[in-house]
């Protein structure tokens, strides 16, 4: 990556999580805290207006505004490729999102910009039915909405089952997708894999318990993967 990119990648990340130490910079670029200071010379020489907060970190001016976006060969691939993944392989929501992304990338581009389109690097197969982007859709608002679903569930060795759960995140595994929730008949987190959902419906008047969450649920996996060995 050339120096010039880094700089702008170094101002991106300061204003986004300003204020931010030299440390967590170092970590992020994958650089040492030695040329993260250099780079904050530099940056201060170009007359960017950053600026260290002891035993804070370092911040932006609030009146600062970067230049117009530009995108390398490899990061317009890059876009590409996720918004055509993204289309591909989720709900109606997301795929209209990501499409809708592209275009307002595109707006900002400066003249005489890579075309985003003429990438040679595509995502085109489909990645779900018809019956599994229905559930994605319902289950995406559910997370949303923070409410709970009815199911009925055929595992892998067909045994139906129905529960009341309040889906929590939705995980792409390469070609399925689960969804982590919160299962009312076992009191505890469980996962689901979306495409074995036979059916759904919205579940209003049931009220969610105030400790469960996506970081508990997390947390809840991270053990089970360590109690596994797996790490």
């Amino acid at each position: 990556m050339r120096k010039a990119d880094r700089l702008f990648q170094l101002v991106n990340l300061i204003r986004s999580h300003q204020p931010i130490t030299a440390e967590q910079l170092a970590e992020r670029l994958g650089v040492s805290v030695r040329t993260i200071y250099r780079y904050i010379d530099d940056l201060s020489v170009s007359s960017i207006p950053v600026y260290g907060q002891p035993g804070l970190g370092y911040a932006l001016d609030e009146d600062f505004e970067l230049p117009p976006l530009t995108l390398t060969h490899h990061e317009i691939a890059a876009l590409m490729l996720g918004v055509e993944m993204l289309s591909r392989s989720t709900g109606d929501d997301l795929a209209a999102a990501a499409k809708t992304l592209l275009s307002k990338i595109e707006a900002v581009l400066p003249p005489r910009s890579i075309n985003p389109t003429c990438t040679p690097v595509r995502a085109l197969g489909e990645t779900l039915n018809e019956q599994s982007s229905r559930h994605w859709n319902d289950l995406y608002r559910a997370i949303q909405q923070q409410q709970a679903v009815k199911i009925v569930y055929l595992s892998l060795n067909e045994q139906r089952s129905e529960r009341i759960v309040f889906p929590l995140g939705l995980f792409y595994w390469g070609e399925k997708w689960t969804v982590g929730t919160w299962c009312i008949l076992r009191n505890a987190y469980r996962d689901f894999r979306v495409d074995r959902i036979q059916t759904l419906d919205f579940a209003p008047d049931i009220e969610s318990p105030q400790e469960i969450s996506l970081d508990t649920y997390t947390k809840f996996q991270l053990e089970r993967i360590k109690l596994s060995g797996f790490c």
